[in-house]
């Protein structure tokens, strides 16, 4: 008696190709692939400064919480929770279009649950293989993906430095100040 083989597809991989000419990009995924971009914009109006400034002003250390205040924080934390709905959202609507489009078994919407700090990354990246492989092309959004999040690594280092500059600048103003 012989095992059928162990790795064998159910679905032939011939079958699992979208009609010739599947346009491969919604604009879904852009939206989800733009949505990280438009969040973090609020980070550049935040006064750090006066963050700072509250922060060591303040003995008791309340003062950090002066952020908290700051409309630019608040629409950070807006942004953040609406982002997260819309990307879920945005991600079945996607997964839903390339249906119709006749891509066969696309990337499941679902994934976007999967690590949800970077769930648009485990979508785009995983969506953008499997579309690749039904219909040849699509790319772009993966490579989008990926800048996206190499920029907001340097984002948050410039934000870092930035943020060390002013504390030593106005821990150094408060302790050699006139």
């Amino acid at each position: 008696m012989t095992d059928p083989a162990p790795y064998s597809r159910a679905t032939p991989s011939a079958a699992l190709r979208a009609p010739e000419g599947t346009d491969p990009y919604t604009i879904w995924i852009w939206l989800i692939v733009a949505l990280p971009i438009v969040q973090v914009v609020p980070l550049f109006f935040i006064d750090w400064r006066a963050f700072v400034d509250a922060s060591l002003a303040d003995p008791t250390g309340l003062g950090a919480y002066s952020l908290l205040l700051s409309p630019a924080y608040i629409a950070l934390v807006i942004l953040s929770w609406v982002g997260t709905g819309l990307t879920i959202w945005f991600a079945y609507r996607d997964w839903r279009e390339l249906k119709e489009r006749g891509v066969p078994q696309p990337f499941h919407w679902a994934w976007i649950f999967l690590v949800f700090a970077v769930s648009y990354a485990v979508y785009t990246i995983g969506r953008s293989v499997v579309v690749k492989r039904r219909t040849g092309g699509g790319s772009a959004p993966l490579w989008i993906t990926i800048a996206t999040i190499v920029g907001g690594f340097f984002v948050g280092i410039w934000i870092t430095v930035v943020l060390t500059q002013q504390i030593f600048e106005a821990m150094l103003s408060t302790s050699f100040g006139p």
